[in-house]
């Protein structure tokens, strides 16, 4: 087990993409392992944390909670190296007037960080879910089938439909359909809406819809890419056994890690891509399930901005911009000098817990020191 300064691994960022060698992300000094109860905290998602998990010693904000933040396992480089990336390059728009989206829930064990393991509730195994795209107009058939082992619903922020209707629960082994017009373009969270609702999403319960507009088409962009940010509250280090969701740090919003589509700086060790001079479209939305993210690209700023998922207007040279959590927006850089450009929370303890990746613009030679 080792712990990684964040500082470190961004400093030797582009020379790790240029040489093949990939170094995982991590954070600061933290308390070393406790013994943890993943299977009692998976089968009691709204309890407390065990009294096992809440010690007096090293924690998370000083409230006495023990924080497993950038301890990841001893060949991390190796997986992070190995490891595939979770695409965040925008899927193909869905064709005809019916849209099918057909989402099952499981239990699953997820990798978060290099040898973290987490016992998580995902829509088809992992998470987030898979991304949704399509266009203003089209009708939305959903249909969830529950394969795990508690209820569990699906609620669109897409969707203006009665949610009692809608959003119910549903038994393990059954399933619901359910349909809605995509009216409302942007970029949207979907996520598990079954009490509690924090512990749900804090378990990998979530992902993006993105509406195209279809009347006033976007600025044409070359490449597109969905970023989904998240936060993981472990109570357990997820190296030897799987850890599993630590009520009590949800509750204090004190996470260990925070990512990018589910996974602690996986873009840093595998970039995303752009050449000089293309226009490269972010849509991002905050899942939390209580962090906001405060989108920002080191070394530009962005030139168009759609601020909180209202698509009717946008903003012009913005630094910074805060995606509320449960919210969305969309975001353009067009970058002509090329180089290694973080994309991440200015947050920056979110950074440190993981959630910062890397957009390599052409071919870059040397090393990001920034």
């Amino acid at each position: 087990m080792k712990t990684m300064a964040l500082a470190v691994l961004v400093a030797l960022l582009s020379l790790a993409a240029l040489v093949g060698t990939t170094t995982a992300v991590v954070s600061a000094d933290v308390a070393r392992q406790a013994k943890d109860d993943a299977e009692a905290a998976t089968q009691n998602p709204g309890q407390d944390a065990p009294a096992g998990h809440v010690h007096t010693g090293a924690s998370a904000g000083g409230a006495g909670l023990v924080s497993y933040a950038g301890q990841t396992a001893e060949n991390a480089e190796d997986l992070v190296a190995k490891r595939q990336p979770f695409p965040a390059e925008m899927p193909p728009i869905a064709r005809g007037e019916v849209v099918d989206v057909a989402l099952t829930l499981k239990d699953v064990v997820i990798e978060v960080a290099p040898g973290v393991k987490y016992s998580a509730w995902g829509f088809e195994g992992g998470a987030p879910g898979p991304p949704i795209h399509v266009r203003e107009g089209q009708e939305i058939r959903i249909t969830l089938t529950n394969g795990g082992s508690i209820p569990h619903s699906i609620d669109f922020h897409a969707a203006r439909i009665a949610p009692d209707q809608a959003f119910k629960d549903v038994n393990p082994g059954e399933s619901i359909t359910y349909t809605f017009q995509a009216d409302d373009p942007g970029v949207f969270m979907y996520h598990c809406g079954t009490k509690p609702v924090l512990a749900h999403i804090a378990n990998g319960m979530y992902g993006a819809i993105v509406v195209e507009p279809a009347d006033k088409p976007l600025p044409a962009a070359d490449r597109e890419y969905v970023l989904v940010s998240s936060e993981w509250y472990l109570n357990g280090p997820g190296l030897d056994q799987p850890a599993a969701y630590d009520a009590a740090k949800a509750h204090a919003i004190q996470p260990d890690w925070v990512t990018w589509n589910g996974y602690a700086a996986q873009y840093v060790a595998h970039p995303l891509a752009a050449d000089p001079g293309e226009t490269v479209r972010f849509w991002v939305v905050a899942a939390g399930p209580s962090l906001d993210t405060d989108f920002h690209v080191v070394g530009t700023v962005l030139d168009r901005a759609w601020v909180n998922g209202d698509m009717t207007q946008y903003q012009t040279g913005v630094q910074t911009v805060g995606v509320p959590a449960g919210g969305g927006a969309v975001f353009d850089v067009e970058i002509d000098e090329e180089g290694m450009y973080p994309f991440l929370s200015h947050s920056f303890a979110s950074v440190d817990m993981g959630q910062v990746g890397l957009l390599k613009v052409g071919n870059p030679k040397g090393t990001a020191s920034h």
